[in-house]
């Protein structure tokens, strides 16, 4: 079988320019790529005239016009092959011929080159050259003299706006323009006014001393600018510790952090109205002391009692009366009637109108975050093509420091991880025998668990009873510490039973695993919450009947939250410290232990829906948990990076964020609000404290007011009646919670949809391909 010819294209490199210029030939321009059209038309003719055709070679011997094949040897004058058009229009379209540059660039360049190519005697013939020579334009003269002149015009013209210019404008022109360094400093050099001249017109004054104090103020407003965009980057929280941690640990471990933000942000948002409508107002209208105030012995740090019950901390030092100076409680129950002329600020509408609308704005703000954390999480086509993306387009170029680039470079190292690990647990399948095994598994650790929630559940009941029945006096207020110590104790010890329970259903997805972990430590402490809740509005209110009970809430939910605070910071050092010592001294392993997201997070969720369920009771509680979550933040993050390694399952946290958020919403939040409603709807208030204490209910405090607004007169003849519709009616309630929940499911549905619209489009171009 005779073997197929082949065709060799002997292209020699172009020779060099007798005058030293090496510039490389722009051929993208209109003017240039006529000139080229011309020289391979001529070319053409010449070829049709000699009727030459491509040089052959055979492989074997590779002499030219071998014999035994069917073409002829092409040959040109001085023994160079001859090409065809095609053949010329191929290479003329090769990239190192397109390759060129802007236009202003040319016309300079051209311009100089043309005024050497002027002065020359002659210039060779086309027929004179190799025909083997490469085909370029840098040995022809491709001035069109109209063309020229207009370039010439043009450049002098610039050459006389620049000299008009002052020294730093024709600098700041020239920087901007799309030239290159050289042509950039010949026209500078042209541009620059003689030595005499530019002395002359510095003497003469024409470089004013306005002109300087313009061009101060403008550098001085560029700097000042460029400095609060620094500041307003250095303002974000955080944000090169969130990078740092990110880069090492990856966006699992990444997502507890920012939900400890996210937290920081609610509470934030939750303590201004609090402090300028309550608290603030109660601080400068104090109420007169109903006894002798305790001295301050440091244990109020733990109990909550003590000196901080007289003070704006809890809900009974709080005035039933309209607010101008101090009024001491009536002692026939009535309520205290300010004098004459006092200030129109009702504390009970206060207490209750800034509790609702912080408690609203918060509500919003919760559904608007989980839908756009939805949205986000759930993006449409979020993981088709991300591996080129993350390979090709991640490096930011625009950084220079040696830090930073470190961290970039740890930071894209773990987003491929992550994304491997998440494409190789794709490809994992199990058997029949194998699923069957895990569901059996599966069914068996999740009766222990639930048998151990039921365990610690009635044991946080018993022992609630069990104070109960064993009152406790002011002087041994330590005592009360016990049931904040032994449910701390059984959500610590709760959650590590659970991590050994799992440790026997060897998940295949680590996401999986930690979705299971969360949804276990949730069960565990929202029933411990709910027994606690019983136990307070369902078993103290009725035995502190001539006590302060919403007092005692509060204070419970106080030392709730700090043996919460003092048994996380224990948890961190004996499991993260202690253990790696232990490990490293002992064990003699190097792997440090990872970070348990599940119970770092769920340890959030239970801190917030405390502070949530005791506003109510002591309306300084967020400003405790801001103070929680700051120190929180430090002391995980020093942990993190001293006793903790990144997961040994590297996965990608893409939905993480979305799920906090949703547990935040509604286990946490909606049943701290059902806590509160069902305490200002249906619960006595207390008669010997608070602003509610002459009243059948909370809520009684909105009645009396519109009753008021009715005698006022009719310029407020409004108010009672958006009371009447809006408040009393709960039909309105009803349809915002609808409307709410409608909103939430119908963005759930859009972007399900636009998943479906893109895959199915994705299907189409891969069948078009």
């Amino acid at each position: 079988m005779s073997q197929s010819p082949a065709f060799v294209l002997n292209v020699l490199e172009t020779p060099e320019d007798p005058e030293g210029s090496q510039e490389p030939s722009p051929y993208d321009e209109s003017e240039v790529h006529d000139s080229f059209h011309q020289l391979i038309q001529e070319q053409s003719r010449w070829v049709a005239e000699e009727g030459l055709e491509l040089q052959q070679r055979q492989p074997e011997t590779g002499a030219l016009g071998a014999s035994g094949s069917d073409h002829e040897t092409m040959l040109g004058p001085e023994g160079a092959p001859v090409y065809s058009m095609a053949t010329l229009r191929i290479l003329a379209s090769m990239p190192s011929r397109t390759i060129g540059r802007s236009r202003g660039a040319i016309i300079s360049q051209y311009y100089s080159r043309t005024v050497k190519l002027r002065r020359r005697a002659g210039r060779p013939q086309l027929r004179d050259m190799g025909r083997s020579a490469r085909p370029s334009l840098r040995l022809y003269d491709l001035e069109l003299d109209s063309a020229v002149l207009e370039e010439e015009e043009k450049r002098g013209l610039l050459v006389k706006e620049l000299q008009g210019l002052t020294a730093a404008q024709r600098d700041h022109m020239l920087r901007g323009m799309p030239l290159s360094l050289a042509e950039k400093r010949g026209l500078r050099e042209e541009s620059r006014p003689p030595r005499g001249k530019h002395r002359a017109q510095w003497h003469r004054g024409l470089l004013s001393c306005c002109d300087q104090l313009r061009d101060s103020c403008v550098l001085a407003s560029h700097n000042l600018g460029l400095a609060l965009l620094s500041g307003l980057q250095a303002l974000m929280p955080w944000h090169y510790a969130l990078k740092r941690i990110g880069g090492r640990f990856g966006s699992s471990v990444l997502s507890y952090f920012l939900f400890l933000k996210t937290l920081l942000a609610f509470n934030t948002l939750l303590l201004p109205p609090l402090l300028a409508f309550i608290v603030g107002v109660q601080a400068a209208f104090p109420p007169a002391p109903t006894g002798p105030v305790p001295a301050f012995t440091g244990l109020e740090l733990l109990t909550g009692g003590g000196y901080f019950t007289h003070s704006v901390m809890y809900y009974g030092y709080y005035s039933n009366a309209t607010l101008n100076q101090p009024c001491a409680s009536p002692l026939d129950g009535s309520q205290c009637t300010p004098e004459a002329g006092s200030l129109p600020y009702s504390m009970p509408l206060a207490y209750l109108f800034t509790l609702g609308a912080a408690f609203f704005i918060t509500c919003i703000t919760l559904v608007y975050s989980m839908s756009r954390s939805f949205g986000e999480s759930y993006r449409v086509g979020s993981t088709s093509g991300v591996h080129a993306i993350t390979v090709f387009c991640s490096w930011d170029y625009k950084v220079t420091q040696r830090w930073a680039t470190r961290l970039q470079h740890d930071n894209i190292r773990t987003q491929l991880k992550e994304l491997l690990a998440e494409w190789q647990s794709r490809q994992h399948r199990r058997s029949a025998c194998g699923q069957l095994r895990r569901v059996a598994v599966l069914g068996l650790v999740w009766l222990l668990c639930l048998g151990t929630t039921l365990g610690c559940t009635l044991a946080v009941y018993t022992f609630s009873e069990l104070m109960i029945k064993s009152p406790v006096s002011a002087e041994r207020e330590a005592v009360l510490l016990l049931l904040p110590l032994v449910v701390c104790l059984l959500n610590l010890g709760g959650p590590y039973l659970f991590r050994i329970l799992a440790a026997l259903e060897r998940h295949d997805s680590p996401v999986l695993e930690v979705y299971v972990a969360i949804c276990r430590n949730l069960i565990l402490k929202m029933v411990t919450l709910g027994i606690l809740c019983y136990h307070w509005l369902g078993r103290r209110v009725g035995t502190l009947k001539d006590q302060c009970w919403e007092n005692f809430v509060g204070q419970e939910l106080y030392r709730l939250m700090v043996m919460d605070f003092i048994f996380t910071l224990l948890d961190t050092l004996l499991g993260e410290l202690v253990w790696r010592l232990f490990s490293e001294k002992q064990l003699k392993r190097k792997g440090k232990p990872e970070f348990d997201i599940a119970g770092n997070v769920l340890e959030l969720i239970y801190g917030q829906t405390l502070t949530w369920l005791g506003v109510l009771f002591s309306p300084l509680l967020p400003a405790m948990q801001i103070i929680k979550l700051l120190l929180l933040f430090y002391i995980k993050k020093a942990s993190l990076m001293a006793n903790c390694q990144a997961p040994r399952r590297p996965w990608k946290a893409s939905h993480m964020s979305t799920v906090f958020i949703s547990l935040l919403c509604f286990p946490s939040f909606l049943g701290a609000a059902v806590f509160l409603c069902y305490a200002v709807w249906q619960v006595k208030p207390s008669s010997t404290c608070g602003p509610f204490r002459t009243l059948d209910t909370m809520y009684e405090a909105g009645k009396v007011w519109v009753r008021r607004l009715e005698k006022a007169g009719p310029r407020v003849s409004w108010l009672p009646w958006i009371h009447r519709y809006l408040v009393e009616d709960t039909f309105p309630i009803y349809l915002v919670s609808a409307l709410l929940l409608a909103v939430i499911y119908l963005n759930i549905q859009v972007v399900k949809g636009q998943r479906k619209v893109i895959c199915l489009l994705k299907e189409q171009i891969s069948n078009v391909f």
